[in-house]
Parts: structure tokens; C-alpha cells; sequence
């Protein structure tokens, strides 16, 4: 078994010693040294070479986000975070999500034995999986070697050489299929699915993605790459939306939610048989608004990073709200949603029991809580609960996506965006198969982990499989 080798960085002694035997307690992982803060740990970085690095989030001399910086632009490698439950702490986190940190875990406790081991066995997952990441990428990037036009590639060499990045891909020699004017794009297209659809995988509301077309048609073009008149059927979104939007509002406040409307949120460690939230009689109250369309996404591991690029792009006018579940522990949750409510033109609020969905708003999912949508006199309310974890996660992707199957007075639109294992791909073919349609997943390319969009390809319910910038610029044109 390779031995992967990882530097360790805590300004506490105690915490350093406690962070290395609970790595080392896997042979695959071997803590070559330690580093006491930021400063110290970028030097290292470049002497040592370690494969991954633990990163403490809180620092003197140089903290984890400026050090967690300087490594992304000199030797970028994966680095997970170490953060402390406090509300500076927690902000610079997803700050450091959103800089490239491969993941982070909360501290531990360190008077409390079962929650060291508990966050032992996170870091080793997480460890493992950043590990496995970077293999896969080493594969694919020696796989995708030029090929010279004295040695034409093989049959069995064409798929591999198409798994390029975006930027650097030319088009395919297969010519592309005739144009047919009644491929051009609609918007309002029944949610059905078509009897014959086309052959291309560039973002129409068509069959769903396999397989053997992930090999044949990933992203076989960049944004723009495609002739004029071609472009109803092989052209790729723009980056940027179609549709004029609104000048970008100026960044907000944090949102400070008064007392008496806030949930009872759970301590990091859940109870077992946790009691549900009560009802917030002040949303309650609320009047809801008539909404006719709904987006509901789900994401986990480098899922901060991807929401912030996927939200920016939503203009301020979006006619519909967007529901949101981040796989992340409680408390987080808040100040993700504070962050990207200062970066986006959208409202990014953290959902609450019996909130109102309102058109060009996004709600995230509390972490320990599962959030649905119900329908009310009026409009829809978010629900939030406390059963059984789901695939493992609660918020769960599927628990959302199952909620809003049964509402056919709306246009549901469902995406699926970087993270581990395959939660939301099993409720994303339901929506499919009950005839909610466009479905979105975020390509290999551009995942931190491409394992939840994988699992929605495999199961032939994915419409579109683009790179994350080109997934909002793509929602938006459809949605408007």
C-alpha cells in the first residue's frame, strides 16, 4: 500500500501530537513533520512535498486562509481544514472553501475521547478521498497526452484523449449532426420526455447523459467554440446569462435573524433521538408568494467553492427561488449562507421552519436538519425536521428532491454539483422518470470530487452535463 505523506500545522503542541496519531493510525498515512503556523507551514510545504496537508484554520504570525493561499498559488495539493465552532473561525472556514481547501473538519474535543475518534475517522475518510482524487487526476492527465499526426490515435486511445479540460479542447473530427430547425432551443418545452432526441450532450432538454456518451461527448467543445450555424445544437451556453440582468446590488449586511424567529439549532455532536424543530410562527404568518417555477440543488465536498460560482451568475430579477442542500455540520451552514449573500445579487438566506419561497432567493439547508418544501395557502414553505439521517447526511440531497416530486403545478428544475458518494441521484432519476425536466450535473472536469454527478449519469437522468461556469448562465436562459 503507498504511503501518502502529510504535514500537520496547529499552533498547539497538544493539538499537533493529538492531529498525528490520528492520521498515522492508517498505514496508507505518514505525518512527515509538523509546522506552527502559517509562516512556517508554507516553507515546509515547498522542502518537504507532502502529498496533503492539515491545516488550523486560527494562527499567530500567519493564519490558515493566508497560508492556505500562498500553498494553492506556489504548490497547489490538497489541504484540509481544522476549525474551532467560534463565529471567526467558522468565516474564514468557507473562505478557505472557497479559496481551494480540499474539505475541513471541526476540531475536537479534546477532553471528550469519542469525539477525537469521531474526527479521526472524518479526516481519514477525507484524507483517503482527496487521495484517490489526485490519482484520478494523475491518470487522466497522463492519459490525455498530444497525439502526433504521423500516429493517428486508435480506436480504443479516442475516448481518453476527449476528457480534456474546457480551455484546452479542440473539436472532434466526427462531423456534427445536420442542424434540424426544430432543434433550436425553447424554453417552454412540456416537462416530458422527448420521443426522439437528439444525439448531442451540449445542454439541450434531451435524453438522458450515459455512459458511453461521457466518453464519446464530454464536453466535446468549449463555451463559444461552435459555428453560427450550428449553434441550436452543438454550441455550449456563454459563461456569462443570455438575458440583461440587474446591476449588481451593493454587498449586504449579514443577515441577523431576531430571536423569536430563529430555530433551535443542534450541538455538534446530534443526539440520537433528536426532537423536531418547532414551528417559526413568525414565518408562518408570513404571507407566501404564488411561485410557478422552483430550482433545488444539491452538493457536498467542494461544494462552498462551486455555489459561489454558481449563485454569482444568478441575476438579481431570477424568477424563481432556489433551495439549496451543502452536506455541512451545524452552525457552518450560517455563515456559508452570510458569505455568499455578500457575493451574490440574489438573497442567500439560511432556511428556517415555515420560511416563504420567494422568487430570487436561495435557502440553505441547516446542517443537522433535513429541509423540504410543502405546499401552503398561497405559495410554498419550507419544512425543517430532524429524521434519520439519509445516504448518511442530514440535510440530505434525495429528502429535498423527494419533497418537490409531487408539486406538477411547478417547473422543477433539479442540479447536482461536486460532492462524495451519490446523494440526490436516486431522487434526481425519480424526478426524472415522473417527467421533471431539464436535470443538470456538473462535469468531471471542473469537480472537486466527481462522485454524486457520476452517480445521476449512471442512472440516465442527467440533461445536461456541463462545467460549473457554464451551469448557471445555462439555467438561467432555460428557467427565463
Amino acid at each position: 500500500m503507498a504511503t501518502y505523506k502529510v504535514l500537520v500545522v496547529d499552533d498547539s503542541p497538544f493539538m499537533r501530537k493529538i492531529v498525528s496519531d490520528l492520521i498515522e493510525a492508517d498505514p496508507a498515512f505518514q505525518v512527515i513533520d509538523t509546522a506552527s503556523n502559517g509562516l512556517e507551514a508554507t516553507r515546509k510545504v515547498v522542502e518537504l512535498k507532502p502529498d496533503a496537508v492539515t491545516m488550523d484554520v486560527e494562527m499567530p504570525e500567519m493564519n490558515g486562509l493566508e497560508a492556505l493561499k500562498i500553498i494553492m498559488s506556489q504548490r497547489p495539493l490538497p489541504v484540509i481544514m481544522l476549525s474551532g465552532i467560534n463565529e471567526q473561525g467558522m468565516r474564514e472556514t468557507i473562505m478557505a472553501l472557497e479559496s481551494g481547501a480540499f474539505d475541513f473538519i471541526r476540531k475536537p474535543s479534546v477532553s471528550n475521547s469519542q469525539d477525537i475518534d469521531e474526527v479521526g475517522q472524518q479526516l481519514l475518510r477525507q484524507l483517503h478521498t482527496a487521495m484517490q482524487v489526485v490519482e484520478r487526476r494523475r491518470k487522466r492527465s497522463s492519459e490525455q497526452r498530444p497525439v502526433t499526426t504521423e500516429q493517428p490515435q486508435t480506436p480504443a486511445a479516442q475516448p481518453d484523449t476527449q476528457a480534456q479540460q474546457p480551455t484546452s479542447q479542440t473539436p472532434q473530427t466526427k462531423p456534427a449532426p445536420p442542424v434540424k430547425p426544430a432543434a433550436s432551443p425553447s424554453v417552454s418545452r412540456p416537462a416530458t420526455k422527448p420521443a426522439t432526441p437528439p444525439s448531442s450532450l451540449s445542454g439541450r432538454i434531451s435524453r438522458p447523459v450515459k455512459n458511453e456518451d461521457i466518453k464519446k461527448a464530454k464536453l466535446d467543445k468549449p463555451a463559444g467554440s461552435t459555428s453560427p450555424a450550428s449553434a441550436s445544437s452543438t454550441e455550449r451556453t456563454p459563461v456569462r446569462p443570455v438575458a440583461p440582468t440587474e446591476p449588481k446590488k451593493q454587498p449586504k449586511a449579514p443577515l441577523v435573524k431576531p430571536p423569536a424567529a430563529s430555530v433551535a439549532r443542534p450541538e455538534p455532536v446530534v443526539p440520537s433521538t433528536p426532537a423536531p424543530p418547532v414551528a417559526n410562527t413568525v414565518h408562518s404568518d408570513r404571507p407566501a408568494t404564488a411561485i410557478s417555477k422552483l430550482v433545488a440543488v444539491g452538493c457536498s465536498t467542494g461544494g462552498p467553492r462551486a455555489l459561489k460560482s454558481f449563485l454569482e451568475q444568478i441575476p438579481a430579477n431570477f424568477p424563481a427561488p432556489i433551495v439549496i442542500v451543502q452536506h455541512m455540520p451545524p452552525n457552518f451552514t450560517r455563515s456559508l449562507a452570510q458569505r455568499l449573500n455578500s457575493l451574490s445579487q440574489i438573497n442567500v438566506v439560511e432556511g428556517e421552519h415555515g420560511m416563504p419561497l420567494q422568487p430570487g432567493t436561495a435557502y440553505i439547508a441547516p446542517g443537522g436538519y433535513h429541509m423540504t418544501v410543502a405546499k401552503s395557502q398561497g405559495g410554498y414553505r419550507l419544512q425543517l425536521t430532524q429524521e434519520p439521517p439519509r445516504n448518511g447526511h442530514r440535510p440530505s440531497v434525495d429528502t429535498l428532491f423527494a419533497s418537490i416530486r409531487p408539486f406538477n403545478d411547478l417547473q422543477r428544475y433539479a442540479v447536482i454539483m461536486t460532492g462524495m458518494g451519490s446523494d440526490g441521484a436516486r431522487e434526481m432519476k425519480n424526478l426524472y422518470d415522473s417527467g421533471v425536466i431539464p436535470t443538470f450535473a456538473e462535469s468531471e472536469d471542473t469537480c472537486v470530487v466527481y462522485g454524486m454527478p457520476r452517480s445521476a449519469v449512471e442512472l440516465g437522468c442527467v440533461n445536461h452535463l456541463l462545467p460549473l461556469p457554464e451551469i448557471a448562465p445555462k439555467l438561467v436562459q432555460i428557467v427565463r
